[in-house]
């Protein structure tokens, strides 16, 4: 039956926030639980914070009675940006009320990088910050990691015939968005099931190196959202002699910038459905080719020490990380020249696969946008030859292509509203260009690099405004967001 449009179904979106706030609140026990068994300061903060996120999230499901229950089109792309925010909104809490409280701007700014995976930080002292703080900056991150829409739709199965599939579109990134199973809750189990046994493996790997047990649980939930918040101030070169540490995270890394859908082929024996998918064929073919270059580049370099490591793990280490958006550093990466660092930024913009935790733009549009380019060339000779754009065995339809080359045009835009909002605040064009880039990307690097932003804390209050937006927007892969800023999507 076709569905009668009375206007957007506030209500229910209200009603769906609260279901989630409730669960938000669930997750905030775990730094409760560890505060209480520490005898930390930072326990009635958190448990203040989950008191509150608990209390609203159920005032938001019980004191409200939609009139309908049906999610369309247009409540999907709100609740998709709603859910973030609120998410945000109540995840800073925990940072106002802590021992070494942050300030409003600050805290939202904090919470906002976490869920987005995003990574950069207005703490000036990442040490200083209590252990229920860290781990909950280290929970942001994983839940946004394979997202929070789709944790919803795994926990709320009443979801999945009231908007499940336009929710589920407007928040996991990609072209094309393929379905595990045939109800849209399914797939989203089987991804989150999936998503957390490799974090347990990755926790009890890290645990039996030279992390500590809070240590290897905080960074397994970073590393496999690819987020990169650390628990050090100089976050994994504080192991950096450690060849463990480095090989575990790069292969967790490389994990978290697959499609976890070919993960879950693979899991039930379809091993050969990875190398059959394009864009997971480009992805290790650019890890080769940028390692080798990032070699090269070491080797004819006089000021970068000539060790085993930097010609064999710390280059291979610095390209997935940059290439997954955690953009973890390797020590001494800021004395590496400039075309390491300008590769940086380019992996940081192409992002990894579609379908997995990274961010940038992602391989798969890369690809589709590449061919597309190059038959535009092919018909200035063959101007009347049909040539179509083929990704993975199949044509590409060339309204797709379209979208990929509009949602390239807006990345690339919002990123220059960012510099220019930042160059009106007084930052430098580079360091406004590094920041925006980073932000929209979702790969915050952690470390000071000559020419690039040294330190978020000291932006202005509009700066960091302006880079909270950037990281919601480029998180939920632009469209989802600018298309709340069109009147159509308002009227009935």
């Amino acid at each position: 039956m076709k569905r009668i449009c009375t206007g957007i179904n506030f209500m229910m979106l209200v009603r769906v926030t609260g279901w989630l706030v409730m669960i938000e609140a669930l997750f905030m026990c775990a730094p409760v639980a560890l505060a209480l068994v520490n005898d930390d300061a930072d326990l009635l903060p958190f448990a203040l914070s989950a008191a509150v996120t608990a209390g609203a999230g159920a005032a938001m499901t019980f004191a409200v009675r939609p009139t309908r229950f049906d999610m369309g089109k247009p409540e999907g792309f709100l609740l998709t940006v709603l859910v973030w925010v609120v998410f945000s909104a109540f995840g800073m809490i925990p940072f106002l009320l802590s021992k070494t409280p942050f300030g409003l701007t600050d805290a939202f700014f904090e919470a906002m990088s976490g869920f987005t995976t995003t990574g950069v930080t207005v703490a000036t002292d990442v040490d200083s910050l209590s252990h229920p703080i860290l781990l909950w900056r280290s929970m942001m991150q994983w839940l946004g990691g394979m997202g929070i829409i789709l944790f919803t739709l795994a926990v709320l199965p009443m979801l999945n015939s009231s908007g499940g599939m336009q929710m589920f579109n407007a928040e996991v990134s990609g072209i094309t968005h393929e379905k595990l199973r045939p109800r849209v809750s399914s797939t989203a189990k089987r991804l989150w099931l999936i998503y957390a046994l490799l974090t347990g493996v990755l926790a009890a790997l890290y645990a039996i190196g030279p992390m500590s047990l809070f240590d290897s649980v905080c960074h397994a939930l970073s590393t496999m959202s690819t987020g990169g918040f650390s628990t050090h101030q100089e976050s994994l070169a504080v192991w950096d002699n450690s060849l463990y540490v480095k090989v575990v995270t790069t292969v967790f890394m490389f994990i978290g910038s697959i499609n976890f859908a070919l993960i879950y082929k693979a899991s039930t024996g379809h091993v050969g459905s990875m190398w059959q998918n394009e864009a997971f064929r480009t992805f290790v073919k650019l890890i080769g080719v940028y390692w080798v270059v990032f070699v090269v580049a070491l080797a004819l370099d006089p000021n970068v020490d000539n060790t085993w490591d930097n010609f064999t793990i710390n280059p291979l280490f610095q390209v997935v990380s940059a290439m997954s958006s955690s953009v973890y550093m390797v020590k001494g990466f800021e004395h590496w020249g400039n075309l390491p660092l300008i590769l940086v930024v380019v992996m940081m913009f192409t992002g990894a696969c579609a379908g997995s935790t990274s961010g940038g733009v992602k391989i798969d549009r890369v690809v589709c946008l590449w061919k597309n380019s190059v038959n535009e060339l092919k018909r200035c000779i063959y101007p009347n030859h049909i040539l179509p754009v083929n990704f993975n065995g199949r044509t590409v339809e060339p309204e797709v292509i379209n979208k990929v080359g509009v949602f390239m045009a807006f990345y690339i835009g919002v990123i220059v509203v960012g510099v220019v909002v930042l160059a009106a605040c007084g930052i430098a064009p580079m360091e406004g260009l590094w920041a925006s880039m980073s932000c929209v990307s979702n790969a915050g690097a952690e470390v000071s690099i000559p020419g690039c932003i040294d330190s978020y804390a000291a932006l202005p209050a509009v700066g960091k405004w302006t880079l909270t937006l950037l990281m919601l927007t480029g998180r939920l892969e632009i469209f989802t967001v600018l298309v709340l800023l069109l009147p159509g999507f308002w009227r009935k």
